[in-house]
């Protein structure tokens, strides 16, 4: 497939939306972090699949919207935000040793997040760069994909 042929600049705005996603394995070690960095959390717009977004709310008292279940399609979900601009930071504890039933829908959110240059942490340490980052509490520009110079150049194709 043909790489869009420029790109466009974006505005992550200073309120980052940002999805917090855990494997059942990891969402205690999701919680944990999410804990310690509450007060910076909290200045944020938080939305996360079933379970995980359930827990963040009930434990930590924070406001995260709910999707559905990974498997049930909230990474697909989560990836139609990322194609529409409307998430701007991808934390997802994700874990390597146990197979996941929806390792495809996985595996299609993390390629979304890297053609449209959205940050994503995997882990509790690069989740503690990306929240220190002073990036995270200000306008923050960044280049994307055109889509319509991309659809353009298919459309001329055919």
């Amino acid at each position: 497939m043909p790489q869009p042929a420029k790109e466009v600049s974006r505005i992550l705005p200073a309120r980052k939306r940002i999805a917090l996603v855990a494997h059942d394995g990891k969402k205690q070690e999701l919680m944990e972090w999410a804990s310690r960095w509450k007060d910076t959390l909290i200045a944020h717009q938080l939305l996360g699949t079933g379970t995980t977004a359930a827990r963040l709310s009930r434990t930590l008292g924070l406001e995260v919207e709910g999707l559905m279940s990974g498997p049930l399609g909230g990474d697909q979900q989560i990836g139609a935000r990322i194609t529409e601009q409307r998430l701007d930071l991808l934390i997802f504890f994700w874990d390597p040793f146990a197979p996941q039933p929806h390792d495809p829908d996985v595996k299609a959110l993390l390629r979304l997040a890297a053609l449209w240059n959205v940050p994503v942490a995997c882990n509790p340490s690069s989740a503690d760069f990306m929240m220190s980052s002073p990036w995270l509490g200000q306008d923050y520009e960044m280049q994307i994909p055109d889509a319509n110079a991309w659809i353009s150049s298919r459309s001329d194709n055919n």
